[in-house]
């Protein structure tokens, strides 16, 4: 059995997902940005699967171990108090049993939603195969049913950002994987790669479940995609990218003229060490 307040957090990871205020999240890739993202005044957190990866030493896309993922992922729910949502890219396991090995993992760990993607790194097709995915996502949802934890699946499928199929296919094939994976367990879609405001609203007219989409530098607001009828909006890898931009502007110009000229107004050592306890 859990505890109280992590069955709470995730009742409150629901909730949070409306069309009328949809939940935005700034996704972290370390404490330090998950605490900065929560003193912003975030109602919650989620983790960034590329920006986790390269702060360890991996490439994105199943390459990072998964007790290298649950560790961080544990050591972000334990410093911030808003429910946390950890993307745990395919699932961090060859099966149904390995997927349900790492949703364990990360109740452990303190996160009370996911991601999982149907993408494939490496594999001959782009997606997993709907039947296939929907059992992962099945494994998911009993391996938090039996932690009584009310676990919010994101279930994302790339059928939009890996450009699977047809333009004119890719509605279809998505509503049909969502359907499916509403069926297995999945709490909410998640369909990255799609802006266009009429595309978002026939998703989210015709799926079920709170509708999760990806924006970022020139892509439509959170009001805007409210709009249409996302509950969810997230910016994925962006500030992960702009902070390696950063500092790769600041290291060369370093290296090269001798010089550091900020690229942005940074934080200063005060702000960084107040966000974190003066005794461990």
């Amino acid at each position: 059995m859990t505890t109280p307040n992590l069955r709470d957090k995730a009742l409150l990871l629901h909730s949070l997902h409306t069309t009328d205020r949809p939940l935005a999240l700034a996704n972290g890739w370390d404490v330090a940005s998950a605490r900065i993202i929560e003193e912003a005044g975030a109602a919650a957190v989620a983790t960034t699967s590329c920006g986790v990866a390269w702060s360890l030493g991996y490439a994105d896309g199943d390459r990072l171990p998964r007790e290298l993922a649950l560790a961080l992922i544990g050591r972000i729910a334990s410093a911030v108090g808003v429910p946390v949502s950890a993307d745990i890219e395919s699932g961090f396991g060859e099966d149904a049993a390995g997927v349900a090995e790492t949703v364990r993992g990360v109740i452990a760990a303190g996160a009370v939603g996911i991601n999982i993607e149907d993408a494939l790194a490496d594999g001959p097709e782009p997606l997993r195969t709907i039947a296939g995915q929907a059992e992962r996502i099945a494994a998911a949802r009993r391996a938090a049913d039996e932690a009584d934890v009310p676990l919010f699946i994101n279930a994302r499928t790339d059928v939009y950002l890996r450009a699977v199929g047809e333009p004119e296919e890719r509605l279809g094939a998505a509503l049909e994987r969502a359907a499916a994976f509403i069926e297995a367990g999945a709490s909410g879609i998640f369909v990255p790669g799609v802006t266009d405001l009429a595309v978002v609203a026939e998703l989210a007219k015709n799926i079920t479940a709170p509708l999760n989409i990806l924006t970022g530098p020139g892509g439509p607001s959170v009001a805007e995609l409210a709009g249409a009828g996302a509950a969810r909006v997230s910016i994925g890898g962006r500030m992960a990218e702009a902070a390696y931009g950063v500092v790769r502007h600041e290291a060369r110009e370093f290296l090269a003229d001798g010089t550091c000229t900020p690229a942005v107004d940074g934080l200063g050592y005060g702000d960084l060490q107040a966000l974190f306890p003066s005794s461990s």
